[in-house]
């Protein structure tokens, strides 16, 4: 056959294959005879019980008249039910995308620079989007297929607003209204391709957390178990219900069920558009059929879903709707999956009978896009493909005429509200469309303080079923404690015992700040989950910090108790249960800070290994500036700034004014001590007293062997600690770790938009 695109080789046809089974591609030399009633059989479910064509003489005549379709489960809606031309529902959404170009800078290199000019390719940009053109309609699957690397997921993204609109040429409309972005938020879901879940809740439970983020707090908590009951029901996981999620160390559902229950945390509110990147990605045929069957479901009940697929099944093909081929991103082919082996008989390569039109399609472009042309001459095909009136009436035979909808963005969504949609901020009425017509959409559908119980009330079902994350945690502080606590027991007043408390002061606390570093991969861990759940407004950014930090609190009280319980009495601190309780509170605040200090790292730093080594180099420095090794006064004046911002000096003087300033009369060091560690401390007792007597004679001060020479105070002094209360350093602690917690927050508003540049 000869379309004026040059020679096609063509493929012979394979021994036949039963029906609806995938077969392996075939040859063929001869031109097949094309029944109208083959393409639309593809199509589940409508179901066509007569067409006829004639392509003999280039002209196309369909006659057809719908018969009861089939849902999948062998029951029947009746006939009349799916009449393209005056049985099917209104139309209340349509969204379109027309001419979408996205490019991407190219690395910059000089080895990389200096091929591009031989090759004589561009080296500025690359286009992972071009001049991509299409629409996909409520009620019907538009699926986005290609090899790696064509431009399904970017597209997808694009169409999510998930591509800064500033990188983004071309035009996005809603019932042909460009498509605000806040807006889409509220009415749309992104399902992403890996199974972003909290492994330690049943699959009931992370349902029910969804509904509780996604439903407006005027639904009643029954009618949010009955949603997510009902739920459970579509998504074929009734008997996983109250199965954990599991993860690679805890056995819990199967991939299948995984996938389901990420489809259904982001469908609880039944959102008006579905966005799915490779939704069967990793399942096996049966569970990639039972995903999409679900998909299907999702957008006979008033949806549009636009879902990227890899390589469907005959199985698959035949809940889709409409297809949209990428090669590189340019449009290989956009239409009914009816329409494949018509288009690709016209382009001069035959689909074999029984063979996977997608499959068949895949191969082709593989094929093409490895010759010295790629896929320019099947993209120019495809744009006069769509400009022939024959694939217009393939179209409007597979999916109906293309109706334009008749409603306002802003009265469709009225509608859909008022029909039983549970769009976030909104619940259902029965209302009159008038009424729909003025209802507003609220960005969340919760107030602030609801989602900061629920992500709290999540995240400690979820901390409670691994207490061994928090009993490693205790044992690394207690063992530490102990440790301490035995090498400086019952420290003397003696200046050696002075010393040897400088350095359990600065090992003690120090160990807060290291050992908050296993907060580290929390965050790191759930960082995709936020990402997720916020893309969509399902939580405001600000809730997730207050709630972090109220999750948080709690095992860092029991640390603090358990390390002052063991150290304090042990190592003989002063200040008695004043002074302990004061000990405490100085622990738990360092404590805190450093917790904060390691989620905002945990914010900034893509991967835990890099945040444990910068953990580590901090803290060091921290503790350099501290004052332990080189007091205040002796540092630096260029250094000094950092002494200031040392989050372990504060900590280091509290304790150091809480042991040394709780008793100014408590005495360090009397008379003849003061010759200890000199050449003089070598000399008889007796000796040493003469000294000190004759000193006392010479210098006119009366002071003997009892007298006392260093009190604590002069301690203070000496190490340069006098620059704070104890109190004040207390605070300044405290203050510290809501600092970081407010780094935190801001680091998620600016840093968490989950964009391409």
């Amino acid at each position: 056959m000869s379309s004026g695109y040059g020679d096609r080789r063509e493929r012979s046809t394979a021994a036949p294959v039963e029906a609806g089974r995938d077969a392996p591609p075939g040859r063929s030399s001869a031109t097949p005879s094309f029944k109208l009633s083959q393409l639309l059989a593809l199509r589940s479910p409508s179901s066509v019980s007569k067409a006829t064509t004639d392509i003999t003489s280039g002209h196309f005549v369909v006659d057809v008249h719908p018969t009861a379709t089939d849902d999948g489960d062998g029951s029947s809606n009746g006939p009349g039910d799916d009449d393209i031309n005056i049985g099917r529902p209104a139309v209340h959404f349509v969204l379109a995308f027309d001419d979408l170009t996205y490019s991407v800078k190219r690395p910059r290199g000089s080895f990389r620079r200096i091929r591009n000019e031989v090759v004589g390719t561009d080296a500025g940009t690359r286009a992972l989007l071009d001049g991509i053109s299409g629409e996909a309609r409520e009620g019907e699957i538009l699926a986005v297929l290609g090899e790696s690397g064509a431009g399904k997921s970017t597209l997808i993204d694009a169409l999510a607003d998930r591509i800064r609109r500033e990188s983004l040429r071309g035009a996005v409309t809603l019932n042909g209204e460009p498509l605000d972005g806040r807006l889409l938020k509220v009415i749309s879901a992104y399902v992403m391709q890996d199974d972003l879940l909290y492994p330690m809740l049943t699959v009931a439970e992370t349902l029910m957390y969804s509904a509780e983020f996604r439903l407006p707090r005027a639904l009643s908590a029954s009618k949010k178990r009955s949603r997510v009951q009902a739920l459970i029901d579509q998504l074929g996981l009734r008997a996983a219900a109250n199965t954990i999620i599991g993860d690679e160390g805890r056995r819990g559902v199967s991939g299948g069920e995984r996938r389901r229950v990420s489809i259904g945390i982001d469908i609880i509110h039944d959102p008006i558009i579905l966005f799915l990147d490779e939704p069967t990605s990793g399942l096996d045929s049966t569970s990639a059929f039972m995903v999409v069957k679900v998909l299907q479901r999702i957008a006979q009940s008033g949806s549009v879903v636009i879902m990227s697929i890899h390589q469907p099944s005959y199985r698959i093909l035949g809940l889709l709707d409409r297809l949209l081929f990428l090669s590189r991103g340019r449009t290989v082919y956009y239409g009914p999956p009816a329409g494949l082996s018509l288009f690709f008989s016209e382009f001069g390569y035959t689909i074999p009978e029984g063979e996977n039109p997608a499959e068949f399609a895949l191969d082709t472009i593989r094929e093409l896009d490895g010759t010295s042309n790629g896929t320019k001459e099947l993209v120019e095909f495809s744009k006069s493909w769509q400009e022939k009136p024959l694939s217009r009436t393939i179209s409007a035979a597979s999916t109906g005429p293309e109706h334009k909808p008749s409603l306002s963005l802003k009265e469709a969504i009225g509608v859909s509200i008022a029909r039983g949609k549970l769009v976030s901020g909104t619940s259902p009425g029965g209302g009159s469309s008038t009424a729909a017509n003025t209802t507003e959409v609220a960005t969340y559908a919760n107030p602030w303080w609801v989602e900061v119980w629920v992500l709290t009330s999540r995240a400690f079902t979820n901390t409670r079923r691994t207490p061994e994350l928090f009993l490693i945690r205790l044992g690394t502080v207690t063992v530490t404690a102990f440790i301490l606590a035995t090498v400086f027991w019952r420290l003397d007043n003696t200046p050696k015992g002075v010393n040897e408390r400088f350095g359990f002061f600065a090992i003690g606390m120090s160990t807060m700040f290291y050992t908050s570093a296993d907060a580290l991969p929390v965050f790191l861990i759930e960082r995709y989950i936020y990402l997720r759940e916020t893309a969509h407004n399902a939580y405001r950014r600000s809730s997730y910090t207050l709630s972090n930090a109220i999750v948080a609190f709690p095992p860092l009280v029991l640390l603090s108790l358990a390390f002052a319980a063991i150290t304090f009495f042990a190592v003989g601190l002063a200040g008695g249960a004043q002074g302990f309780a004061f000990f405490v509170l100085i622990v738990l605040a360092s404590f805190w800070a450093g917790s904060g200090f390691v989620t905002f790292l945990s914010a900034v730093v893509p991967h835990v290994i890099i945040g444990y080594t910068v953990v580590v180099a901090v803290l060091a420095y921290f503790l350099l500036f501290s004052g332990f090794f080189v007091t205040r006064d002796r540092i630096p004046g260029y250094w000094i700034w950092f002494h200031y911002l040392s989050l372990i000096k504060y900590p280091y003087q509290a304790v150091m004014q809480n042991e040394f300033g709780a008793d100014p009369a408590r005495c360090f060091m009397r008379g003849v001590q003061m010759f200890d560690g000199t050449p003089m401390g070598r000399l008889p007792e007796a000796t040493k007293v003469n000294v000190l007597n004759a000193m006392s004679r010479s210098m006119r001060v009366d002071f003997n062997s009892s007298s006392c020479i260093t009190a604590g105070p002069d301690i203070l002094a000496k190490q340069a600690v006098t620059d704070l209360g104890k109190w004040a350093c207390l605070w300044v602690t405290v203050a510290w770790g809501f600092l970081f917690r407010l780094l935190f927050y801001l680091t998620l508003l600016l840093g968490g938009r989950n964009k391409r540049r």
